[in-house]
């Protein structure tokens, strides 16, 4: 082994008492036993099911006596706020992070404001935790309490005697896993538009990194700077090859040449799942030839955002 590295040894928290591990920095918002929202501060979120699956979900590891889990456990809702950096937020994201707060403690001096979201607004006869006014984007999740067989795990102060699952739910005897699926992605206008129309380096979304390592006295997190991009490297696929692929994809649905060639920058290992979602759209609207026309509708996935 190279001299350089030392073996270090693994610990409970490994990810932030045995290394420097970046993630997201966010307030989770979940219901109390009277309604009303409470948050705590989370970095163990993170994507779950991002492709092939109905629905899209984000993954959270959590203490399971938290306040967090025992909202989620009892009403099956959280909502996952970004906020933007600055001293003032780390010190209320770093208070609300603090072990055994009740929740009237943790929300006595909360420093954000709260409105509803669209699931609320949605469903006006159903409770939802709040959002943030102040953050950047918001995911609104509910628990597929389904998976793993979760959806009966009751609220306990000790789980030392529980069955526990693999996944989902009460994991181990401090913690759990939730698989939340994302409902709604709320976006404030400045990075909607900039996801719509185009991002650079002056409309990305300045959302923190929290460094994961702390210690007995500090949290560590990064100020937010402006991104470095470097272009996607530009290579094509063979249009032949392409062309064995999409005559093979569906016995009724078509290719024209010009709309493969707009599929020559498509990585070989997701050609044929891009040809599948091609086929499939062309079912769901009748078509039988897809042409150049078609595969721009399809490959503009925010058309209707658009039209908006």
């Amino acid at each position: 082994m190279n001299n350089d590295f030392k073996d270090l040894r693994i610990v409970d928290n490994f990810y932030q008492t045995s290394a420097f591990f970046p993630m997201p920095l966010t307030l989770i918002g979940t219901l109390d036993e009277n309604g009303n929202t409470s948050f705590g501060a989370y970095s163990l979120v993170f994507p779950y099911y991002i492709a092939g699956k109905d629905f899209y979900a984000m993954v959270l590891e959590c203490r399971n006596t938290s306040n967090t889990a025992k909202g989620i456990l009892k009403y099956g809702k959280c909502s996952i706020n970004f906020l933007p950096y600055s001293k003032k937020n780390f010190k209320e994201h770093v208070r609300l992070g603090f072990p055994g707060d009740t929740r009237e403690e943790k929300m006595k001096d909360f420093k954000f404001h709260l409105s509803d979201g669209m699931s609320a607004n949605n469903n006006s006869n159903e409770k939802y935790p709040k959002i943030i006014n102040e953050a950047l984007q918001v995911f609104e999740c509910s628990w597929v309490s389904s998976l793993d067989n979760a959806s009966d795990d009751p609220i306990l102060d000790d789980y030392s005697d529980f069955e526990y699952h693999d996944f989902n739910g009460i994991t181990s005897k401090y913690g759990a896993h939730f698989i939340l699926k994302i409902d709604h992605i709320l976006m404030k206008e400045k990075y909607y538009d900039a996801i719509i129309n185009g991002v650079n380096r002056n409309n990305f979304c300045p959302v923190p990194t929290n460094f994961g390592y702390r210690d007995s006295k500090y949290f560590w997190c990064s100020n937010y700077k402006k991104p470095n991009k470097q272009d996607v490297l530009d290579k094509e696929v063979d249009l032949t090859s392409i062309k064995y692929a999409a005559n093979r994809a569906d016995d009724v649905v078509k290719f024209s040449d010009d709309a493969l060639m707009m599929l020559t920058k498509v990585p070989r290992p997701f050609l044929k799942m891009a040809l599948n979602g091609c086929v499939k759209w062309a079912k769901e609207h009748n078509v039988v030839l897809i042409t150049e026309k078609e595969m721009k509708i399809i490959n503009d996935k925010r058309s209707k955002e658009k039209k908006k």
